[in-house]
C-alpha cells in the first residue's frame, strides 16, 4: 500500500520557524531527514521524498477563457499552514505507515529536540497506471 506523508508548517502548528534555528540545528534536522530516506531506500519502502520551496514562490493556474492560463502569485496572506514537503512510501501495512509517520515527527529541531511536527499520512489509491490504462 502506497501513502503520501504531507510535512506542513505554519504558525498553528506552533513549531518555531526554521529561520531561527541555528546552522547546526538547520544541518542536523537535513541530516535526520536524509537518514531517514537513506534507511526507507534500505528497507524497500522508500519510492519518492521532495523538499518544496517557500509558500512565496507558489503560483495559483486556473484555466482562463480558451484555455489560456491565468495564474495569481504568492504569498498567500489567508493562508495559515503550508506544504513543506512530502514522502511517498510503500509499505506492507497501514501501521507500518502511522510508524514512520511518527518517526519523522520526531525529526531535531532547536536544541536537537524532537519537533513532534504534525505529519498528515494519506492513502494513494490503487488503480492501473496510466502506462497500463
Amino acid at each position: 500500500m502506497k501513502y503520501m506523508m504531507l510535512m506542513q508548517f505554519g504558525a498553528d502548528s506552533e513549531l518555531p520557524p526554521i529561520t531561527t534555528w541555528t546552522e547546526d540545528e538547520v544541518r542536523a534536522h537535513i541530516a535526520f531527514m536524509g537518514a531517514t530516506n537513506h534507511k526507507l531506500i534500505e528497507d524497500g519502502e522508500f519510492v519518492d521524498a521532495q523538499g518544496l520551496a517557500d509558500p512565496g514562490r507558489a503560483k495559483i493556474v486556473r484555466s482562463g477563457d480558451g484555455g489560456a492560463p491565468v495564474v495569481t502569485d504568492g504569498p498567500f496572506p489567508e493562508t495559515k499552514e503550508f506544504l513543506v514537503g512530502y514522502w511517498i512510501i510503500d509499505v506492507e501495512t497501514e501501521e507500518r505507515a502511522v510508524e514512520i509517520a511518527a518517526y519523522v515527527s520526531a525529526a531535531p529541531g532547536p536544541g536537537g529536540k524532537p519537533l513532534n511536527m504534525p505529519i498528515q499520512l494519506r492513502q494513494i489509491m490503487d488503480g492501473p497506471s496510466p502506462r497500463e490504462a
